[in-house]
């Protein structure tokens, strides 16, 4: 492997006048030695990253630079102008010019040592050496950090050093006479302290030294070769002059090393110096965060870190991170289990797939209420539109419905690959997902579809891939090889199966009657009820939601029954707070009148606050009135063609005045239970309004 940087390499006498003349002339000693390939090209590909941000820094230096695949190998030239050369820089022209020359695909040792230069630049006696160097061979020397030459330089700097000092001392004894004088003409009293005041002033022993504050921070730009880790070496230098602790990230072309988490837990401040999207930016939520330039990080890093301290002490933070966000997997432990993630997988498809199933849900209910049944039959409303006619805003409310449900499987599908393997996976898992509505595999197979793409995503990201193909991994190898595979098994592997048992299901369904369908309402109704809006609740109300996309008795019998079993329980909590108000807390009590509204908006988070104080009582007696509430829909033959709304689409419900029946049932099960689950802990403990049972924040402590 060649030199980065040698004396042909070096022009201490660079006579362009402009930035583009200053890397032609560089550029050309590239391609005298080889390793720039074509010069036109390479050029060019200076130009567009030039066009991005100026190069020109503070302190008269130009880093013209660039990734191409017109280098052979990583290259640096030097050129050192008398009148210097307008790069943009704030200051004025630069007399230092270095062009950094990378192939695509450069490898990280390369890429490492041109990020040391561009820390090295940050260095006043780094620069000197280089404006006083009067061979090539030398500044080459020096750029490369070669010892002897080093040692060199370190010997006419100690040198110079040395006699700077003299002089200095020279002056201090010039200055130390006036002092003298002044201290033989004090008065002996205030020369010689009493004993009692030598005592009185004795230091008392020392405090513990404050910890110092702590900042992290994270650099990048679109190269990221020379500004990146020029950003890094600024804020660090700044941040030991300011006595803050500075911990940088560099995320630059060698690739990133990820802060250790810890680090980042107990950092008091972040500055985001950067010009590209910083990745993984959720880590640092809740935190005082100054985003700016990565050329700020460059120029004025001791104001980011006064303004970042001034945040601090003012308490302004981003955002927290209250839950994790998708993909679900990132925010889980080492030590997680596969079960444990696998249900955060699909908690991620599930999430992203309810806001189409409310929209298109509720466009079809409202359709259906305003043109009957029978608007599914109406033509499209591209060819057929009567302004005055009722029935064709009917249709178009459900042609519209029906766009926004026939993403719902894709979407489940593309989200859950997401948990599993971030944006790479959304293209597969959107891929997988339509294959399965076309294979009529439905909402099982795009379950399947999810997980299968965000396996094989994961798995390609596993394999090592040669440095010239990672720039382009995750916008072209990756989508294309996953989808292929993710295509091949669900057409002639999977989907078959997958969509005979759908067909299956959907069979069963149809033909659920009697005690069968009871029994599966009960179940249904202690899954809407058991974690109020969680994991298991999400399970039931897709499972009921898919079975809409092909609609039959039995499937709108079970839509029908899970919104009834997750009314209840913000419905039971409001009832049960305003019939017996003194088993409950303040809080609960101005909480249960939200729970109405909640209630029958068929909300059933609306439970939460009374089950997080009281889970052993409150979810039990939730549980016990869904169930009721569940078989007695089935049972009674209630139908729903909405997925969502509550009350507010009984028009729709088959049987309207049985399934408000079914849930006032339910509600009132779950209110007696509660009151007298509480109510025997009352009269063991005392009301909690009047006893240690209920805390100043107004949280019910269980007993």
């Amino acid at each position: 492997m060649s030199e980065l940087i040698t004396a042909e390499l070096v022009d201490l006498d660079l006579s362009a006048e402009t930035k583009d003349a200053a890397a032609r002339s560089l550029a050309e000693r590239m391609a005298a030695s080889g390793r720039v390939t074509d010069l036109e090209g390479f050029l060019a590909d200076v130009a567009a990253r030039e066009a991005q941000m100026p190069t020109g820094l503070d302190g008269g230096i130009g880093i013209p630079h660039c990734r191409s695949t017109h280098v052979t190998e990583p290259t640096l030239a030097f050129g050192r102008s008398a009148s210097g050369i307008d790069f943009g820089a704030p200051d004025g022209p630069a007399d230092l010019i270095f062009l950094i020359a990378a192939p695509a695909g450069g490898d990280a040792d390369h890429l490492s040592i041109l990020s040391t230069l561009a820390r090295h630049l940050m260095d006043g006696e780094f620069t000197g050496a280089l404006r006083s160097a009067t061979e090539p061979g030398r500044a080459a020397s020096l750029i490369r950090g070669d010892a002897p030459e080093a040692a060199e330089a370190g010997a006419a700097d100690a040198t110079g050093a040395d006699e700077a000092g003299a002089d200095e001392a020279g002056a201090g004894e010039a200055a130390e006479e006036p002092t003298t004088a002044a201290a033989e003409a004090a008065p002996p009293a205030a020369a010689e302290p009493t004993a009692a005041a030598t005592e009185a002033a004795a230091p008392e022993p020392a405090a513990q030294p404050a910890a110092p504050f702590r900042i992290v921070a994270i650099t990048s730009c679109p190269t990221g070769i020379a500004h990146t880790y020029m950003a890094a070496e600024s804020l660090e230098k700044a941040g030991t002059a300011a006595g803050v602790e500075v911990f940088v990230e560099t995320q630059g072309s060698a690739g990133f090393k990820r802060l250790d988490p810890q680090l980042v837990a107990d950092a008091d401040g972040v500055i985001f110096a950067h010009d590209v999207e910083v990745r993984d930016k959720e880590r640092f939520a809740g935190k005082p965060i100054v985003d700016v330039g990565v050329k700020a990080g460059i120029n004025r890093p001791a104001e980011l870190i006064a303004e970042v301290r001034q945040k601090a002490a003012r308490g302004e933070v981003s955002a927290p991170a209250a839950r994790p966000t998708a993909p679900m997997d990132k925010g889980a432990g080492a030590t997680d289990s596969y079960a444990t993630r696998l249900r955060k997988w699909l908690m991620t498809g599930v999430s992203y797939m309810v806001p189409f199933v409310a929209a298109g849900g509720l466009l079809i209910a409202l359709a259906f209420a305003i043109g009957g049944y029978t608007i599914n039959k109406a033509p499209s409303v591209a060819d057929h539109f009567v302004w005055t006619e009722a029935t064709s805003w009917a249709a178009l409310l459900f042609q519209i419905g029906g766009v926004a449900f026939g993403f719902l499987v894709p979407v489940l599908a593309g989200f859950i690959a997401y948990g599993m393997a971030d944006r790479p996976g959304l293209v597969p898992g959107f891929v997988g997902g339509a294959i399965a509505l076309t294979i009529n595999a439905g909402f099982l197979g795009g379950l399947i579809a999810g997980l299968i793409a965000g396996a094989v995503v994961m798995a390609i990201q596993r394999v090592t891939i040669p440095p010239v193909l990672r720039g382009i991994m995750p916008v072209v190898v990756i989508p294309l090889i996953s989808s292929v595979i993710v295509g091949f098994l669900m057409f002639l592997v999977v989907g078959k199966p997958v969509a005979a048992l759908q067909k299956g299901l959907t069979d069963w369904l149809s033909g659920l009657s009697g005690a069968n369908a009871i029994i599966l309402g009960a179940i249904l109704g202690l899954m809407m009820c058991f974690d109020l809006g969680g994991p298991l609740n999400k399970v039931a109300y897709a499972f009921a939601v898919g079975g809409l996309a092909n609609p039959n008795e039995g499937s709108l019998k079970v839509m029908a029954a899970v919104m009834a079993a997750g009314m209840v329980p913000p419905l039971a909590m409001a009832l049960a707070t305003t019939v017996r108000g003194r088993l409950f807390t303040k809080a609960e009590r101005e909480n249960g009148k939200a729970a109405w509204v909640l209630g029958a908006s068929f909300i059933t988070e609306g439970a939460i606050p009374f089950a997080a104080a009281d889970p052993l009582r409150v979810i039990p007696s939730a549980m016990a009135g869904g169930a009721v509430t569940g078989a007695l829909s089935m049972a009674f033959g209630c139908t729903l063609r909405a997925p969502h709304g509550g009350i507010f689409v009984v028009p729709l419900i088959g049987q309207p005045l049985l399934y408000l029946l079914a849930i006032a049932i339910g509600t009132c099960v779950s209110t007696a239970l509660v009151i007298l689950l509480k109510g025997l802990r009352g009269a063991s403990a005392g009301s909690p309004a009047d006893t240690p049972a209920s805390d100043a924040s107004g949280v019910t402590v269980a007993a």
